[in-house]
């Protein structure tokens, strides 16, 4: 559903000033009240008929304002004093302080959306909200889940749920207590973080979810502060999660974290001594296919094999491509970056995977490469890579880094094949692994 502010935006000026100036003086004094004019689409609560409705997005994408005006909605009545559908609401933030100063006085909270003639009181005494029409909004805190057990509420505000310390119990407790009138319904708005509460509430079937980036309440955002955190984290995998609101999962077990990832980032390559790009083909070559892994990486070699690393520097896989197609795309990534070979797994295509590369180009440098062990064998001694700090990270491989984070030692958690990952592991053991196997200390002459 789109919002009126869409709508008005979308004609003339000349339309926009005929629309305001039809409006009577009550009209406009009200106009800054009326929220789904001025909504953003993922503000709206969704319809139908749900229990959760869990608001993801970035920082600053305007989720605590969804959350007050929800809260509104669900409160206020058609006039001041006339009741809305809910009438005791719960109000829980990560801390008594966090609900207070953000959901209740903060520049998007409650008070500063209500217009004057539905503001509602805040009894401090009783940590409560009281409207004109009788209803209350009571404040709570995670870190005390106890506080919820007793009380009894038919909605509730739930503010950045992916940060509470005592989540599970917390959250059980507000379950407990959301037991009046005929439909109890909660908002949760949060930034997504990989916490079990909230892929819980995301995977029940009574949950709707609206989700959007930073960049969708870029309007109300100061430009330079767009500007600097897109600078900072743009291509991250904590950029993913905290602007664009992806909610971004490590497995149990994985062979590589979130944490680890991010640890390896750097901003530009230094001097290369090799670069190679690695394919990993897939089984078939049609839409439906799995992706064809094509990653670039390249390494630094001088010195012992202990001092040798290796920078990721282009994850230029395609998906649903032909053989023709990705050997495409895998030789123009070999001469973007100027690489030495092409590295391309065979178990599945044999002969017919060089055939297809060089019927791009005759004369590549081509190493084909047959898998004797399973993934996780293969992706093992590459983790411990990362562990030694001898892998690095450019920017822009978020793909592939979701995939690390779903590879463990029981196998790929993720959806689909490691693709990428498969190609990752044959370069590291292409630039680093095999060569430090037969690598000989250089001879000093004389001795």
């Amino acid at each position: 559903m789109k919002s009126g502010a869409a709508s008005l935006a979308s004609v003339s000026e000349g339309a926009q000033n005929e629309f305001l100036e039809g409006l009577s003086e009550g009209a406009l004094l009200a106009l800054p009240f009326l929220f789904e004019f001025w909504a953003l689409p993922h503000q709206l609560p969704p319809r139908g008929d749900w229990r959760t409705w869990v608001v993801m997005g970035g920082r600053g994408a305007g989720k605590t304002r969804a959350g007050s005006e929800w809260v509104r909605a669900e409160v206020e009545g058609a006039r001041p004093l006339d009741a809305g559908r809910s009438r005791r609401v719960a109000l829980v933030g990560e801390t008594i302080d966090q609900a207070r100063e953000v959901m209740v006085f903060g520049d998007s909270g409650i008070l500063a959306c209500s217009p004057p003639d539905r503001r509602p009181v805040w009894e401090a005494g009783r940590r409560r909200l009281v409207w004109p029409n009788g209803a209350v909004a009571q404040v709570f805190s995670a870190h005390d889940p106890e506080s919820l057990r007793g009380p009894q509420f038919d909605a509730a505000w739930a503010d950045e749920l992916a940060k509470w310390k005592r989540a599970d119990e917390a959250w059980d407790m507000l379950q407990f207590s959301l037991r009046l009138g005929r439909h109890p319904r909660q908002c949760v708005t949060t930034t997504p973080r990989n916490v079990g509460v909230l892929k819980g509430v995301l995977e029940a079937g009574s949950t709707v979810v609206s989700h959007a980036p930073t960049e969708a309440n870029a309007a109300n955002l100061a430009a330079s502060f767009l500007a600097e955190v897109r600078a900072k984290y743009a291509g991250t995998r904590l950029g993913r999660q905290e602007l664009d609101g992806v909610l971004l999962e490590d497995a149990e077990g994985a062979l590589w974290t979130q944490a680890g990832i991010e640890a390896a980032r750097i901003e530009t390559a230094p001097k290369l001594s090799r670069i190679v790009v690695a394919v990993d083909p897939p089984v078939t070559g049609h839409k439906g296919s799995d992706a064809c892994g094509i990653l670039v990486v390249g390494a630094v070699t001088e010195g012992p094999p202990q001092d040798w690393r290796a920078v990721v520097l282009e994850d230029a896989s395609v998906e649903g491509a032909s053989p023709a197609a990705w050997a495409r795309a895998a030789v123009a990534a070999l001469r973007r970056h100027g690489a030495d070979r092409l590295v391309a797994e065979v178990n599945q295509g044999g002969d017919l995977v060089e055939s297809v590369v060089r019927q791009v180009d005759p004369m590549v440098a081509y190493r084909g490469v047959h898998a004797t062990r399973g993934k996780v064998a293969r992706a093992e001694p590459v983790a411990a890579l990362y562990e030694q700090g001898r892998v690095a990270h450019l920017r822009g491989l978020g793909e592939l880094e979701d995939q690390m984070a779903q590879m463990t030692g029981r196998g790929f958690a993720g959806r689909g094949s490691p693709d990428r990952v498969d190609a990752l592991v044959w370069a590291l053991h292409e630039l680093l692994l095999e060569p430090a196997r037969t690598w000989r200390r250089p001879q000093v002459r004389g001795l």
